[in-house]
C-alpha cells in the first residue's frame, strides 16, 4: 500500500519520537500507521506498507498486544489475523499511562519502599535518607494523582488538562 506524503510523514515522526520514549522504531511505527489508517490491516499489509521483514513486524505486534495498544480481529472468510488499534487518541493515552505506571513507576515505587524498610537504611546518611524518602512520597503523590486523573471522563480531563496554570485561582 502507497502512503499519502502526509501519512508517511506521520508515521516515520512517530517512529523517531517512540525511540524517544523508549519503544522500538518499528513497533511506534506500526502503531502508528494502524492509528492513522483506522483500519484492521494483516502482517503482510504492515510489511509491504512500512517495508519491513515480517519476523520484525510479528516481534513488534506482539509487543504491541503486550502492551494493549493493539488487538486481534478477525474478517468474515479470511483466516489471517487482522490487528487494530484505538481511533480515540484519549484511550490510547490512558492505555500509554496505564501502561508506563505498571511498568516503570510502580517497579520504582516498591522499590523504594523496600529498600527503606531494610536494616541499614536506619544507619544511611540523613541526607540520603531524606532524598530517597522523598523520592518515595513524590512518585507516590504522582502516582495517587494519575490514577485519580485515569478516572474521570474524556470531557472532566480535557476541561482540568486546558486549565493549565490557572487552575492556582481555584486554589486560592
Amino acid at each position: 500500500m502507497k502512503l499519502n506524503p502526509t501519512t508517511e510523514k506521520f508515521i516515520l515522526h512517530w517512529g523517531e519520537m517512540g525511540t524517544k520514549w523508549g519503544v522500538n522504531r518499528t513497533v511506534s511505527q506500526i502503531h502508528a500507521l494502524l492509528y492513522i489508517m483506522g483500519k484492521p490491516m494483516n502482517a503482510d499489509e504492515i510489511c509491504e506498507t512500512l517495508n519491513v521483514a515480517r519476523s520484525n513486524v510479528s516481534n513488534s505486534l506482539k509487543e504491541l498486544q503486550n502492551l494493549q495498544l493493539v488487538q486481534i480481529t478477525h474478517i468474515l472468510g479470511d483466516r489471517r489475523d487482522y490487528f487494530t488499534t484505538s481511533d480515540d487518541v484519549w484511550v490510547l493515552f490512558r492505555v500509554i499511562v496505564e501502561q508506563r505506571q505498571r511498568r516503570e513507576i510502580e517497579p520504582t515505587l516498591q522499590f523504594l519502599h523496600q529498600l527503606m524498610q531494610e536494616p541499614e537504611f536506619a544507619n544511611e546518611n540523613e541526607a540520603v535518607k531524606k532524598r530517597i524518602s522523598q523520592t518515595h512520597d513524590f512518585i507516590n503523590t504522582l502516582t495517587s494523582w494519575t490514577n485519580e486523573m485515569l478516572k474521570l471522563s474524556t470531557a472532566t480531563m480535557t476541561k482540568v488538562l486546558k486549565l493549565g496554570a490557572s487552575i492556582q485561582k481555584l486554589l486560592r
